[in-house]
C-alpha cells in the first residue's frame, strides 16, 4: 500500500492516486472489451467467409426478407400493443397500431411521392442549362487567373468540360432509366412491405405465445438471465430504432427547407438521400451531401455555397440538438468502437453493412457485459 500513501503524512492514504489508479483499471477494461468484441465480430466473418456458409445465409435472408420484416415490425410495435390489450381485445388492438402504421405510411408516400418524382423530372430537363451555365462561368474566373494559361491548368479543365458534357449528353437518359428502375423497385418494394406487413400482423397478434414458445425451448436454470438479456437487448435496440426513424424525419424537414432556401432544384429528394445515409453514423451524413452540392454547383456557384451552409446548418442541429435530445445515450458504444465496427461491416457488406452495423455491435456489447456479469470473464482475464 505504500504507492497511494502520502510522502508528507505517511500514515494517511493518497484517495486521489487510488481513483487514478482506478480509473485507469476502469478505462483498461474498456478497451479489452472493444478489442475483443471486434475480434469476434472480425473472425466471425471471415470464418462464415472462409467456409462458403455466409453467402447461403444472406441469400436465404434475401427469401425470406417479408418473415424477417414482418417479425421486426411485430418486435417494434409490440409495446404499442400491449399497452393498448390491457384496455380492449388483442385482435382490436393489433388493428388500431396497424391504422397507425398504415396512416403514417399513406401521409409520407402521398405528400413526398409525387413530389420528388416531378422533382427529378424537372431537374432532367435543366442539366443540361445548368451545364451550359457552369462551362461559361468556369472560363469567365479562369480568364482572370495567372494559372489559365499553364499546360496543367488546362489539362484539368478539359478533362472537366468533357465530363460535364458526357453529363450532358446522357442526363436524360440516365435521368430517364433511374425513373425507370426506380418505378420497377418501388413496385418491388411496396410488394415486399405489404407481405410483410401481413406477416407482421400476424406475429404482432401472437407475439407474446411466440416468445413464451422460445423460452419453452430454453432450459429452467438459464430462463430468468435469457429472460434478463432480452430485456436489455430489446430496450436497448428498440430506443436506437425510434430515435434514429424521429433524427431521421427532423434531418428530411430541416434539409428540405435549407435546401429549398438555397435555390435547390430538387430539394425534397436530396433531403431524403441526406436523411437515409444519416442512418450510418458519422459518415452517412456527408456520403448522402456529396450529390447535393454537386448539383447544387451545376445550378449555380451561389447555390452550390448554400447547399453547403444548409448542410453544415443541419449537422450541427443534428450533433447539438436532435442526437442528444432524442438518441441520447441509447446505444452508449464509444465512437472509436463504432468506426471500426464501420470499417469492419462496410468492407464485408457495403452500405448495408454500415446501416446494421451500429445495432449489431450494441447488442454484442450487451451480450458480452452479460456474460461478464455472470462469470467474471475480464476479472479472470486480467489475472492471466
Amino acid at each position: 500500500m505504500g504507492l497511494f500513501r502520502k510522502k508528507t503524512e505517511s500514515k494517511n492514504l493518497d484517495y486521489t492516486a487510488i481513483n487514478d489508479f482506478a480509473s485507469s483499471g476502469v478505462k483498461v477494461n474498456k478497451l479489452l472489451e472493444i478489442l475483443i468484441i471486434l475480434c469476434i465480430i472480425g473472425a466471425s466473418i471471415i470464418l462464415l467467409q472462409k467456409i462458403h456458409v455466409l453467402p447461403i445465409i444472406l441469400d436465404f435472408l434475401g427469401v425470406i426478407s417479408p418473415i424477417f420484416i414482418g417479425l421486426i415490425i411485430a418486435w417494434i410495435a409490440s409495446p404499442l400493443a400491449d399497452k393498448l390489450d390491457r384496455k380492449m381485445p388483442r385482435v382490436l388492438a393489433c388493428l388500431i397500431v396497424y391504422i397507425i402504421i398504415l396512416g403514417v405510411l399513406a401521409l409520407i408516400l402521398t405528400y413526398t411521392v409525387p413530389s420528388i418524382v416531378n422533382q427529378i423530372k424537372t431537374l432532367s430537363t435543366k442539366i443540361p442549362t445548368m451545364v451550359d451555365e457552369l462551362q461559361a462561368f468556369i472560363n469567365k474566373v479562369s480568364r482572370n487567373l495567372s494559372i489559365s494559361k499553364t499546360d496543367t491548368f488546362n489539362y484539368l479543365k478539359k478533362s472537366l468540360f468533357n465530363s460535364l458534357e458526357n453529363i450532358d449528353s446522357e442526363s436524360i437518359g440516365s435521368v430517364t432509366n433511374v425513373i425507370i428502375g426506380g418505378a420497377t423497385s418501388i413496385v418491388n418494394v411496396l410488394a415486399t412491405l405489404f407481405l410483410s406487413l401481413m406477416v407482421g400482423f400476424y406475429f404482432l397478434l401472437d407475439y407474446h405465445k411466440l416468445t413464451a414458445k422460445v423460452y419453452k425451448y430454453i432450459p429452467s436454470k438459464f430462463k430468468q438471465d435469457a429472460r434478463e438479456l432480452s430485456k436489455r437487448i430489446n430496450q436497448s435496440l428498440r430506443g436506437y430504432i425510434q430515435g434514429v426513424l424521429i433524427v431521421m424525419a427532423l434531418v428530411f424537414v430541416s434539409q428540405t427547407i435549407g435546401l429549398t432556401l438555397a435555390g435547390h432544384e430538387a430539394p425534397m429528394l436530396f433531403a431524403l438521400i441526406c436523411a437515409i445515409t444519416d442512418i450510418i453514423p458519422f459518415f452517412g451524413p456527408w456520403i448522402g451531401a456529396i450529390p447535393a452540392v454537386i448539383v447544387g454547383f451545376l445550378i449555380s456557384p451561389l447555390t452550390g455555397v448554400l447547399t453547403i451552409v444548409s448542410i453544415f446548418i443541419v449537422q450541427a442541429l443534428e450533433n447539438n440538438i436532435y442526437q442528444p435530445i432524442i438518441m441520447g445515450h441509447t446505444m452508449k458504444l464509444h465512437p472509436i468502437t463504432i468506426i471500426a465496427a464501420l470499417l469492419i461491416f462496410g468492407h464485408f457488406f457495403g452500405i448495408v453493412g454500415m446501416i446494421v452495423a451500429t445495432p449489431v455491435v450494441a447488442t454484442l456489447k450487451l451480450l458480452f457485459q452479460f456474460i461478464d456479469e455472470k462469470i467474471d470473464f475480464m476479472e479472470k482475464f486480467e489475472k492471466v
